[in-house]
């Protein structure tokens, strides 16, 4: 058993006073390296942009975009020299015309055939493209320490996996319908040029200010769909915290004011809105004035060339379809614009994706372990300051530990660090022996357990939502675990019981609790984290679920989370933590002696009665108490 010593600290009157010594420090040993996980997708290592990432998991059907439109833009290229030579066939009156229409007909056929096979494939591309960058980066979300996705909002990481990866997942196809685009107006030029140089030329002294217009396009487009994307995650952000606090809105009666708030950035949406929008619309209208001209350029030159006799009246037909065509090089501004944003909304989903995921190791844990918590230099720090600092703890196996400290101490921060769900910066942490990086996955969520403050119960009933978890347990330890947790009567008192899907479940904070503490009961391995896990709890339903910890639930380590004088009285050691320190452990009625220790319990307010706090420690003290084996 840990016993705390006097920490030498200046006071009145010259005297050391309450405030004891760390627990004891044990020698270091190297630690093998963690590896992240194996197998396919977003979780196997850093990997390519979301942009190239899509492409390759939809890269089968963007090439039969590619090659259909690539076919749909030949068939139209064939189309005008088959219609121009047909026409010549017939004013000539000679024979062969009917080989030439039936060509038409097929160019003809053939276009609308690919093209409805360019929808599809483009549609089931997108499809593809969209589910894997979700995947991806919901997995990435879940599987990051909790700290790196709680960067993101509710509604800014709904808006980057739902409207965000929807634009990304198009760049793709995008991508390939703009190649596939500029062949039939190359294909065009090439015709015109073998029907006659002068109408080739017409057309191609237009081009540079095409490529002007392009290019300004592109470049004034970028910076305004950007703003737009972000204010609209923007305001999904403040919407999906307004529904979470609807409760709240309606006791206070400030509709209006919630409204107002989650509207605010609407009049920047809207000048975003209006200037991309404008950028498009004035890309627009410059092509589809300079594209016309460009084609009426080449049917002056072209009439010019026939009155001379240069060309016959079927390749003046032709010329100016293809011309036509050319023209289309135009339309690629449409396609530009789709790509600006394709990679702006990239750039937002990329963030989800580029989330650490916690590496994990191969080595299992000693068969039967009891649960030896150790903690060597652990030092976490957020934003430049020290959460936790210099954490040296050892907490025996098969006992209860409370950690017990003011607000902002550091107690559910060394929860996560104690179950690995978040690495300390320094330091390392040991479960009998095994560094935690270092265990497998699958066994490490198996033998450390949380229950947490708001439990959040995930699945399509009540009973599923409990028996999930590292492993399928069946209903009867689920049933056995609420009964342990105080939760079986009221669950038996719903519609459905068992099968009633939480969110048709009207449920108390307490009872919400118990649930919670059901699910952990039911996983229980040989280290049970609760992290303020009982606060919504009444006396009476508290104590029955420590007596469940005690006799009913799997042996194993405890380490409590706690705000209440009670948990601390009966646990076996108090772990005390002051500003992200451990300024003492040890039992709590030895703890009690010193005057910083029971302010953590004292409560804000009026002086109490002078006799009431040592008359409640003296009853507290006096409750049994197991102690931890040397």
């Amino acid at each position: 058993m840990v016993v705390p010593r006097p920490e030498r600290r200046p006071s009145q009157g010259g005297r050391d006073r309450d405030a004891p010594l760390k627990a004891a420090r044990s020698g270091s040993r190297p630690l093998p390296g963690p590896r992240p996980l194996s197998g396919p997708g977003p979780l196997s290592g850093p990997g390519p942009g979301p942009l190239i990432g899509a492409a390759r998991h939809s890269a089968g059907l963007t090439t039969a975009v590619f090659l259909c439109s690539a076919a749909s833009a030949g068939a139209s290229l064939v189309l005008p020299a088959a219609v121009g030579r047909t026409l010549d066939l017939l004013l000539d009156r000679e024979g062969g015309a009917g080989f030439w229409l039936l060509l038409c007909a097929v160019a003809i056929t053939a276009e609308v055939l690919l093209d409805a096979l360019v929808a599809l494939a483009s549609g089931m591309a997108n499809a593809r493209s969209t589910a894997w960058l979700r995947l991806g980066g919901l997995t990435r979300l879940l599987a990051a320490p909790p700290e790196q996705g709680s960067r993101f909002s509710p509604g800014d990481t709904a808006a980057r996996l739902s409207a965000n990866a929807t634009e990304a997942a198009a760049a793709p196809v995008t991508a390939a319908s703009l190649a596939a685009s500029l062949l039939a107006p190359a294909g065009a030029t090439v015709a015109l040029l073998l029907i006659d140089l002068w109408t080739a030329v017409a057309f191609l002294v237009g081009l540079p200010l095409l490529f002007l217009l392009l290019r300004a396009f592109t470049r004034d487009s970028s910076d305004s769909i950007a703003r737009y994307q972000r204010v609209q995650s923007e305001i999904a952000s403040r919407l999906v915290e307004a529904l979470g606090g609807a409760r709240t809105i309606a006791a206070a009666g400030t509709t209006e004011r919630e409204l107002d708030r989650i509207l605010t950035p609407l009049p920047e949406l809207d000048v975003q809105g209006r200037r991309m929008w404008r950028v498009h619309g004035r890309a627009l209208a410059r092509s589809g004035v300079l594209m016309p001209l460009l084609t009426i350029g080449v049917l002056a030159v072209g009439g010019a060339r026939l009155a001379s006799g240069a060309i016959s009246v079927g390749e003046l037909l032709a010329a100016s379809r293809y011309a036509a065509l050319a023209a289309g090089v135009g339309a690629t501004a449409g396609f530009l614009g789709a790509l600006v944003r394709s990679r702006s909304a990239a750039r937002r989903t990329a963030e989800l994706l580029d989330l650490p995921a916690l590496a994990y190791g191969t080595e299992s844990l000693p068969p039967d372990g009891p649960g030896t918590l150790r903690l060597r230099g652990v030092r976490v720090v957020r934003e430049d300051r020290a959460l936790l600092s210099g954490v040296d703890l050892e907490i025996p196996g098969g006992i209860s530990a409370a950690v017990v400290g003011r607000s902002g101490a550091g107690k559910s921060l060394l929860a996560a660090v104690a179950g690995r769900l978040t690495d300390p910066d320094e330091g390392s942490v040991l479960l009998d022996g095994i560094p935690l990086t270092a265990v497998e996955h699958g066994q490490l969520r198996r033998e450390v357990g949380y229950a947490f403050e708001r439990p959040a119960l995930l699945g399509d009933t009540i009973g599923e939502a409990l028996a999930g978890g590292a492993e399928q347990v069946s209903q009867d330890r689920v049933r056995a675990a609420a009964r342990a947790a105080g939760a079986d009567a009221f669950v038996q008192l719903l519609p459905r019981g068992y099968d009633t899907p939480p969110r048709e479940a009207p449920l108390s904070g307490g009872e919400l609790q118990r649930l919670g503490l059901a699910r952990a009961f039911a996983h229980a391995g040989r280290l049970l984290i609760l992290d303020d896990a009982t606060s919504s709890l009444d006396t009476v339903t508290e104590r029955q679920v420590e007596r469940a910890l005690a006799q009913d639930i799997r042996a194993g380590t405890r380490l409590i989370i706690a705000h209440r004088l009670s948990s601390a009285v009966r646990a076996d050691l108090v772990i005390w933590l002051e500003e992200g320190r451990v300024r003492a452990v040890g039992p709590h009625a030895e703890l009690w002696r010193f005057a910083a220790y029971r302010e953590v319990f004292a409560t804000p307010g009026p002086a109490p009665d002078p006799g009431l706090v040592p008359y409640e420690a003296r009853r507290m003290a006096d409750v049994p108490m197991e102690r931890p084996g040397r």
